[in-house]
């Protein structure tokens, strides 16, 4: 498989600034088998060590008292041959096991910064870190999110038309489309998760494929109890198992109360930081008034969405069959993994932070917006070809953005809306075609 994050290592690999690099993201979204594969392709050698599995290295970074001479000298003698600032790459894995190691990578950039360094971990144990001795200014950082939809798609032989769809070639997309719509429902069951991919590239078993995934939930949960204490880890599952819910909604706006009666934000604030800081679900603010930057214009309302749509279909129990063929349940359940889906590859595709908007009437919502190129561009999200958009136009005919963007089952398309103020340019983007919107945004904006 490939993973687009190989692109943004190599040009950390090719930076004359470059310092420790510092690689997160949630557990299984395959940290470890992108560095290893990093390592293999663009060095003659890797040092890799694991500081979970192994205590000695630990006691060394312990001991070492930061000196890098003394270190480097240690791993030598761990990997069993000598480590070369031209042709070396040394990974230290899991790195949230040892607090001495992350400090490291400050000495290392102050010191040694012309060794290759990708250290990696989960975000919340690194974050349980972030105080003393964490290398502040000292580390480049970069985030890993399970396969996007462009990944997933190369994964399953569809190099070529994986490119076209990046050229934005949209004669041959169209002409695809059927192809591509059945490759998206797949993605919606199957997901991004690694090892729910693998699992399908070498059973083409939709059941063996929701095993993996129900595994990795029940990973996810053994940590609630493995790793905070008892109480908070009871607030910790009740959020995580209200999320699938909340998200079938209607109306997709969290509610405290849904998820135990008479709870308040107070009593699921700590449980819901743990778990954006795991990785595991992502918050979607709601904004008050579309203008730059968005952050200050948050508002307390919030959606919550899971890390991946394929782990969200395993927590709901949504049957194969049910995505892919479609059925009444689907009818009913279909906006939330569209949504769920976008925001996912926003972050994943394009690094964007969406938020979402509500008329103070809270009779026109726009799904998300972003901020991108200077403007703040609405993103409207319709499951199938519905193309009605009456919160879209509604918002359009208020605020005038210069672009706007309906994304469907519908073909591509642009068009102008005329408006009292700045006309509004209208674009119609495929669901499979999600990869694009920054692009098709930027030229809009040009």
């Amino acid at each position: 498989m490939k993973r687009e994050a190989i692109y943004a290592l190599e040009k950390w690999k090719n930076n004359p600034g470059r310092k420790p690099l510092l690689l997160l993201g949630a557990r299984q979204v395959g940290k470890t088998w992108l560095m290893k594969e990093f390592g293999r392709t663009h060095y003659e050698q890797v040092a890799y060590i694991r500081l979970d599995k192994d205590e000695e290295m630990k006691h060394q970074f312990t001991r070492s008292g930061y000196n890098i001479s003394s270190l480097l000298t240690a791993i030598e003698a761990r990997v069993g041959f000598s480590i070369r600032a031209d042709n070396t790459l040394l990974i230290l894995d899991e790195i949230q096991e040892s607090p001495h190691a992350l400090t490291s990578l400050k000495y290392f950039c102050e010191e040694a910064r012309e060794y290759h360094i990708i250290a990696a971990g989960s975000l919340l144990g690194v974050h349980q870190h972030s105080g003393t001795g964490f290398p502040v200014g000292k580390v480049n950082r970069m985030t890993l999110y399970p396969m996007s939809f462009t990944e997933f798609l190369d994964a399953m032989g569809k190099e070529k038309l994986c490119a076209e769809l990046k050229k934005r070639n949209w004669d041959i997309i169209t002409s695809f489309a059927s192809t591509l719509e059945e490759m998206l429902r797949l993605y919606y069951y199957i997901g991004g998760m690694p090892e729910a991919v693998s699992t399908y590239l070498t059973t083409h078993d939709f059941n063996a494929v929701r095993e993996i995934q129900e595994e990795i939930l029940a990973d996810y949960s053994g940590d609630f109890s493995k790793h905070i204490p008892p109480q908070l880890a009871a607030k910790v599952s009740m959020l995580w198992e209200s999320v699938p819910t909340q998200l079938a909604k209607e109306n997709k706006r969290f509610v405290y109360k849904e998820v135990q009666k008479n709870m308040r934000a107070r009593d699921l604030e700590e449980a819901m930081d743990w778990l954006i800081r795991a990785g595991l679900i992502y918050r979607v603010n709601r904004i008050s008034k579309p203008a730059l930057p968005l952050n200050p214009y948050a508002e307390g309302a919030f959606k919550l969405f899971f890390l991946d749509v394929g782990l969200l279909g395993a927590k709901t129990g949504i049957d194969a069959s049910i995505i892919l063929y479609g059925n009444r349940i689907f009818q009913e359940f279909k906006g939330a993994l569209a949504e769920q889906y976008v925001q996912q590859q926003l972050r994943a595709e394009s690094a964007l932070e969406p938020y979402y908007w509500l008329s103070e009437s809270m009779r026109a919502e726009i799904d998300f917006l972003i901020q991108h190129h200077m403007a703040v561009i609405p993103i409207e999200v319709k499951a199938e070809l519905n193309l009605q958009a009456k919160s879209l136009k509604s918002y359009c005919h208020k605020f005038s953005p210069t672009v706007a963007v309906r994304t469907s089952m519908h073909t591509y398309h642009r068009q102008v809306l005329s408006s009292a103020g700045t006309p509004t340019t209208l674009i119609d983007l495929p669901l499979y075609a999600v990869c694009n919107l920054a692009a098709e945004c930027r030229d809009c904006l040009a």
